[in-house]
């Protein structure tokens, strides 16, 4: 005989506004796995508070933030319809797209009480911040290869600041002399985010299979741009190219499956009559809670 549903059970296919609206503290109502990740890309935890039935959901403005800056980068990467100006031309999106939602969608996961998209969102944030601060006249991270102090932006195009750091499309080096300048240390800024982008990946084994595909996207973009730097370094600029435009390949995957639950998270948002799925797979890997809880039933 089939058990009688809990009047606290909000069932897969309950629209998003339904669930969010019998929603009133995290103690007294459950959720399920898949609904909620599709909200908030984290695993459900207790928080004390309504909160998440006080205000809207921030995790959508947090991912256009990424792919508005992500996507057009990739593109720049590969090198298609001949992109490349080091991403000068988007300096604006990594800022306000990039920069600005990202870390704002962070802070306001942090009030809800997420705390694995609250990392998330402001480290990645903070690196938009970073490559816009690099393209920026003012920090003069470019006026310094310039040859004339007066016109900066000349340094975008120096064989010494397209060895020093490498958005631009390396195939522009092919003919040039290769200048040893601080490759190594930018190399090792991209491969610490790509070591954090492994961490993310290994937690997000616990979400969907969306999330998992958007960080293996991204670790693989910041390793293979290392090993593209450190080419450069050792004077293979031919090597470095076709790195650089492998790691846009897998920005640009990281990006599809980031439009993908986007998509996904916007449809709830308005109940749209069909859901697409994110491939849920929390319940292959039974949290900490839940292994504590079995040991003391079995121990009891």
């Amino acid at each position: 005989m089939e058990a009688p549903s809990s009047p606290f059970r909000v069932k897969p296919d309950t629209s998003s506004d339904d669930a969010l609206r019998h929603i009133r503290t995290a103690n007294t109502i459950s959720i399920s796995p898949e609904l909620f990740e599709k909200l908030y890309l984290t695993p459900q935890q207790a928080v004390k508070g309504d909160l998440r039935s006080t205000f809207a959901n921030p995790t959508p403005v947090a991912l256009l933030g990424f792919l508005l800056s992500c996507t057009p980068l990739a593109c720049e990467l590969m090198g298609w319809r001949s992109a490349g100006g080091n991403g000068a031309a988007t300096l604006g999106t990594y800022y306000f797209f990039g920069g600005l939602l990202m870390t704002l969608g962070g802070i306001l996961e942090f009030v809800l009480g997420n705390t694995f998209p609250f990392v998330v969102f402001c480290s990645y944030g903070g690196f938009w911040f970073t490559l816009g601060s690099t393209l920026t006249p003012s920090f003069n991270a470019y006026g310094a290869y310039a040859k004339d102090p007066t016109e900066p932006w000349e340094g975008l195009t120096s064989e010494g600041f397209h060895a020093s750091y490498g958005e631009c499309i390396l195939m522009d080096l092919l003919h040039l002399p290769i200048q040893l300048i601080a490759v190594e240390r930018l190399g090792f800024f991209l491969l610490f985010m790509g070591l954090l982008s492994l961490l993310y990946l290994i937690c997000a084994l616990r979400t969907n299979l969306v999330f998992v595909t958007i960080f293996f996207g991204l670790f693989m973009t910041f390793v293979i741009l290392t090993g593209s730097y450190w080419e450069i370094a050792i004077g293979h600029a031919a090597i470095a190219a076709r790195l650089q435009i492998a790691s846009g390949a897998f920005a640009f995957l990281a990006s599809l499956a980031g439009w993908w639950i986007f998509f996904a998270q916007m449809l709830a948002s308005v109940d749209f009559p069909f859901q697409i799925p994110v491939g849920d797979i929390s319940h292959l890997i039974r949290s900490g809670t839940a292994r504590a809880q079995d040991k003391e039933r079995f121990s009891a």
